[in-house]
């Protein structure tokens, strides 16, 4: 089942309530995560915007868990590299391997960077999974943001979901030919996968710059103000 963030977004009870509000506090937090080198105010956020995210906001813990997967897999690598080749002192663990080891300062460093990593991702899940993106747009955009950076936003974040939408299909139609069942085929047609994603982003692009030059674009992208809580 594909993961629709746009509609998961549009559809919670945290949707209508005010947008400002969402933003300050998430960003607030994740600004105060980054800055603080602390382990249990790390695992307060992410529980915090867990409860916010699943008891208030009432999204499934299945959508949730979507959400964080790709975070999960970056985090878990990154951390592993940290914990065995960072870090100073005596060690207490010795692969035997190279003179790979784990210290204990690598060892905190990891378990730190991992925490951190999720209480800033939850928070950043906090703004997404609650907030519609003309939402956050309009809070931008009234805080003064330039507006290039408006519109690169608006037009990667709806790129994202068509090729995410493309990516679907070609896997379907790849599954429907037993491209995934053996090994060999596998890597054959995840090969085959990227190269056309690859080339089908390109024609996309090119499809893009001529909608945007057939509508007359200015640099600006107007941006639709919805009527939400205050």
């Amino acid at each position: 089942m594909k993961f629709d963030i746009d509609y998961i977004a549009h559809n919670n009870r945290l949707t209508d309530f005010n947008a400002y509000i969402k933003v300050i506090v998430s960003i607030a937090l994740m600004i105060i995560t980054l800055i603080l080198d602390n382990l249990a105010f790390d695992v307060i956020i992410f529980v915090l915007m867990t409860i916010l995210i699943l008891g208030v906001a009432r999204i499934s813990l299945k959508s949730y868990i979507k959400f964080l997967t790709i975070p999960i897999v970056f985090a878990v690598i990154t951390c592993v590299f940290l914990i065995f080749f960072f870090g100073h002192g005596p060690l207490i663990y010795d692969t035997g391997f190279w003179g790979i080891g784990v210290t204990q300062s690598s060892l905190d460093l990891g378990i730190t960077t991992f925490c951190r990593c999720f209480a800033c991702f939850s928070c950043l899940g906090f703004l997404t999974l609650t907030t519609p993106i003309a939402d956050i747009l309009q809070c931008l955009y009234k805080v003064k943001v330039p507006v290039i950076f408006i519109d690169i936003a608006l037009l990667m974040y709806n790129t994202i979901f068509i090729f995410l939408d493309q990516l679907d299909t070609m896997r379907n139609a790849q599954d429907t030919r037993l491209g995934y069942v053996g090994t060999k085929s596998t890597y054959k047609s995840l090969g085959m996968l990227f190269t056309n994603l690859f080339f089908r982003s390109l024609d996309k692009s090119e499809t893009l710059q001529c909608s945007l030059d057939s509508r007359c674009y200015q640099g600006y992208l107007p941006v639709y103000k919805p009527k939400r809580g205050k």
